[in-house]
């Protein structure tokens, strides 16, 4: 299948898809014309991407990731790979200091809020 396809079954863009294709999260093959050609599989992976991409992940991680997840499932199930364990409680310590942040940033508009002066 095409790009313009590829795009049509996962809500990818294609500009979207040929970034991945230059981070190397995806891989097509190459018609005799140029064309990129993608299969089944690349349903798959590029619904993987976004939805670890969708999740907060960056594409450096997820580059890491993609090896140790299994193809055969519709949602990201992660097989025996090292880098498995550590890159996610990476993103899980990242993900906490966003959650900090904006439960400190909160606060202050929440006391912002209390001490308004009525009008």
């Amino acid at each position: 299948m095409r790009i313009g396809e590829l795009s049509k079954q996962t809500g990818i863009s294609q500009r979207m898809l040929r970034y991945y294709e230059q981070e190397g999260l995806l891989q097509p093959s190459r018609t005799s014309t140029g064309y990129r050609e993608y299969n089944e599989c690349s349903v798959i992976l590029a619904r993987h991407i976004r939805n670890l991409n969708d999740s907060g992940m960056k594409l450096k991680s997820i580059k890491i990731l993609l090896p140790c997840i299994s193809e055969a499932e519709s949602s990201p199930k992660f097989v025996g790979c090292p880098e498995v364990k550590a890159t996610l409680q990476k993103e899980l310590e990242k993900l906490d200091i966003k959650l900090k942040e904006l439960n400190d940033s909160r606060n202050v508009v929440a006391g912002f809020l209390e001490e308004l002066i009525p009008e």
